[in-house]
């Protein structure tokens, strides 16, 4: 006699379950947002608006009703997984890079910018929450978790809430990364709308903020050249999961063999750190594993052992679309609302993100308005958008003004994450140390007060060494 699951076990269908109710939410959400005029000149994505329905819903079939909508675990799961998927299947696209004369150093400047945003978000947040710890024992390193939410989005605030509940003592920490995440979507659309209002009393814009983009679709937005046929022994579409999945199961065994030599003792005390660095960022590792098999297929084909080209961009762009959509509508629904009846988590939350807000708002109208004066608005709406929620908000802000993404913020959304990896990494490897007691926290509001300035020395170079670039020019002129 064989044991095992019955068919019809809750345990068998849960997952499935807990996936139709987030689809069912975001295309309620998708329904309110294009019936309610409000709700669609906010700009909210409808895997934001669909996650706060759905925590309102599961909280009151929780706590009334007593039957909970869904698992925690399992939407956590999703949020974690969907960043790294998310993002080997951008780093999988062959983008076509446009050139403007006026600005070769866009995405590098764009990649400065975006890390100075980090690091500004970490300073705010930091000298908020070790004044709150002072004053009334919150997390002293819960500050760190804002770049986290409103930069990097969801996936690592999740993570690193994970991280900080779990082996360094905030109660509550996961949901507060989510927390953070959450109302960095708000702040994206009141900041975006207020910036489209302000371009729209000058005159630069016209239109209904919100208005539907529509679609000029042709053949070549679904295939390119020489590519493999829409379906043949294996369907394309599963190709292009397979080489996402690929990658990702590359970044995983990576990220495992590391964490092999880290309990092995090869790192000594600084072990923990790198594995919660390793495990925090996997989206990192899943980004460059994703440009290694794009690269490894690149060669295939051009020595001829490849006759088509196997990956799609159309594609690619609707896996990491989902997978963003899982990540964004699962880690709201995640959050645990009973959190917030504590002050030492209420009141640390709502600091943080409105000054981090605001700070954002303000440091990249000003640096927007110096750095990329051929398009300043353009770069501002695309830049503060990923700052505040992930590059889909951004681009979601930009499609106001630049509707068919013929100006070079559209390219700086893709490109500026090499030089973000570069000159971010010290921000990134100081996560893992920030929460290790309140010296090093001290220590790491320091260390990122410093960087921010010696960045945006760099950033702001041209305006610093004004005569220097100017007399540059002019020989050049000559």
């Amino acid at each position: 006699m064989t044991t095992g699951m019955n068919l019809w076990d809750t345990g068998v269908w849960s997952f499935v379950i807990t996936m139709t109710i987030l689809f069912v939410s975001m295309i309620v959400a998708n329904t309110l947002r294009n019936t309610i005029a409000p709700l669609k000149k906010l700009m909210i994505p409808s895997s934001v608006l669909g996650g706060f329905i759905l925590l309102i819903v599961h909280t009151f079939c929780k706590h009334v009703l007593n039957t909970p909508l869904y698992e925690n675990g399992i939407l956590e799961i999703l949020t974690y997984h969907g960043l790294g998927l998310g993002f080997a299947a951008m780093a999988l696209r062959t983008v076509d890079k446009k050139s403007d004369k006026r600005s070769k150093t866009g995405a590098m400047d764009t990649g400065l910018a975006v890390v100075n945003g980090y690091l500004l978000q970490a300073v705010i947040g930091l000298v908020v929450t070790i004044i709150l710890f002072y004053a009334i024992g919150s997390f002293v390193a819960s500050g760190i978790l804002l770049p986290l939410g409103y930069g990097q989005g969801p996936g690592q605030a999740y993570t690193w809430g994970h991280t900080f509940e779990y082996s360094y003592g905030f109660e509550n920490g996961t949901s507060f990364g989510l927390a953070v995440a959450s109302m960095g979507f708000v702040a994206s659309s009141v900041g975006g709308v207020i910036a489209l209002r302000n371009l729209r009393k000058k005159g630069i814009i016209s239109g209904s903020t919100g208005k539907d983009a529509h679609d000029e679709m042709t053949l070549d937005k679904y295939a390119g050249e020489n590519e493999i046929p829409l379906s043949e022994s294996m369907d394309k579409f599963t190709i292009q999961v397979s080489l996402v999945f690929i990658a990702y199961i590359m970044a995983f065994l990576f990220m495992k063999g590391v964490n092999c030599l880290i309990e092995a003792g090869i790192f000594g005390g600084l072990g923990g750190t790198i594995q919660s660095m390793i495990w925090g960022f996997q989206f990192l590792f899943s980004t460059i594993f994703g440009m290694l098999v794009k690269m490894v297929l690149a060669k295939l084909r051009k020595s001829g052992v490849m006759k088509r080209d196997y990956a799609n961009n159309f594609m690619l762009n609707r896996i990491s679309g989902f997978m963003f959509d899982i990540m964004v509508i699962a880690s709201i629904a995640a959050i645990d609302l009973n959190a917030f009846t504590t002050p030492s988590f209420i009141i640390p939350l709502s600091v943080i993100c409105v000054l981090g807000a605001i700070g954002t708002y303000i440091y990249h109208r000003y640096i927007c308005k110096r750095v990329f004066p051929y398009y300043e608005h353009e770069a501002f709406l695309s830049i503060y958008g990923m700052q505040t929620g992930t590059a889909s908000t951004g681009a979601i802000l930009l499609r106001e003004l630049d509707p068919k993404f013929e100006t070079q913020a559209s390219d700086n959304l893709v490109y500026h994450q090499p030089w973000a990896i570069l000159f971010g990494f010290p921000l990134f490897l100081l996560v893992g140390v920030c929460p290790q007691g309140v010296g090093k926290t001290i220590m790491c509001l320091c260390v990122f007060a410093a960087l921010f300035v010696v960045l945006n020395v760099i950033l702001l170079r041209k305006q610093i060494f004004k005569k220097k670039y100017a007399a540059r020019a002019a020989k050049k002129g000559k």
